[in-house]
């Protein structure tokens, strides 16, 4: 029997517990947050173990597996010392709120022993493998290029709810790293490695520090180029969309896959749709890269979704906040935690 923990009983933390409760051989040992009604929820409702501190929770168990779904600016520390422990390390996107974090954490991971997966679970979408399998195949000739667009809406209570979104110092970015990461993620994994960024990212609609619109011509490896648009600023959540174009056909993701063949035949991959608790637009495949990870954990080979891959999202987004002038060193200081 595996033992785990999740740390962090925000939002998010929903759909972990509920892929962990799912796994016949992972034993849910203890949760672990520094808000005392947060916590006392979590542990009442799951029944297990409650720890205001992770490193207490590690003095007092060291679980196999621990899952990191605190605040952004949390996940580098929190997972360091998991590290240091020899725990396995599960770890909600984005892997670190700034790049140099993120780099640390790539280190240690290396270094060490225990494992470590990023939750980018939307490459387990159906839609998404179908996508890549057939990418991979050739059958529809090289890739061209590719747009992408997430349309979603935000409001001032979103904020309220939980101030550290709203910083560069504890969320560090906004739209880019909190929302539209995952959509960045998708498209370099299908169209390939982003070796040129250009970008705007801005604030519109809502009085906070981070961006929530940004716009960005990315170029990838081999010479195709993709257009990404992103706000927070629209008036309901529209479904993310990718549309990628290749020299013998296209594909289209709107929840589920349209694939267009230059002779005319088109064919369909439909979405599984989520069972979860979570909101539908963290996508429907949490559960399955959590039931992954714990699959791999006997696996010589790094997790697939590994510090490193998850870095590549983190870089772009970063490159598109300096050419923004945005999250400089000066700014992060003026609101150092």
């Amino acid at each position: 029997m595996i033992t785990a923990a999740v740390i962090g009983c925000g939002d998010v933390s929903t759909v972990h517990l509920e892929a962990i409760q799912a796994l016949e051989d992972v034993e849910l040992v203890a949760v672990c947050d520094t808000d005392p009604a947060a916590l006392a929820t979590t542990a009442e409702r799951v029944g297990v173990a409650g720890f205001a501190d992770h490193r207490a929770l590690l003095e007092a168990l060291r679980p196999d597996v621990a899952h990191v779904c605190t605040p952004h600016h949390q996940h580098a520390p929190v997972a360091l010392d998991l590290l240091d422990a020899g725990v396995h390390v599960l770890v909600e996107k984005p892997l670190a709120h700034t790049l140099d974090e993120a780099e640390r954490l790539v280190e240690a991971a290396e270094r060490g022993r225990s494992r470590v997966g990023v939750c980018f679970q939307n490459r387990y979408n159906a839609t998404a493998q179908a996508a890549r399998e057939l990418l991979d195949s050739g059958e529809l000739g090289p890739v061209l290029g590719a747009t992408a667009t997430v349309m979603w809406t935000r409001t001032p209570d979103y904020y309220r709810a939980k101030p550290w979104r709203g910083r560069w110092a504890t969320a560090g970015g906004g739209l880019l790293i909190n929302q539209a990461i995952h959509t960045l993620d998708l498209v370099q994994w299908l169209v390939g490695d982003v070796v040129g960024v250009q970008g705007h990212a801005s604030t519109r609609q809502h009085v906070v520090e981070v961006e929530d619109t940004a716009e960005l011509l990315l170029t990838h490896d081999g010479g195709a180029r993709s257009l990404v648009f992103g706000s927070l600023a629209n008036v309901v959540h529209a479904p993310v969309t990718i549309d990628i174009t290749t020299e013998r056909g296209a594909l289209s993701i709107r929840g589920d896959l349209t694939i267009t063949h230059a002779d005319g035949r088109v064919r369909t991959v439909a979405e599984r749709r989520s069972s979860s608790n979570g909101r539908s637009y963290w996508g429907v495949s949490h559960e399955a890269l959590i039931r992954d990870f714990y699959a791999r954990l006997g696996e010589d080979e790094p997790f697939w979704i590994s510090p490193r891959e998850a870095t590549k999202a983190l870089r772009v987004l970063t490159e598109v906040y300096a050419q923004s002038n945005l999250a400089g060193p000066a700014h992060l200081g003026s609101h150092a935690v």
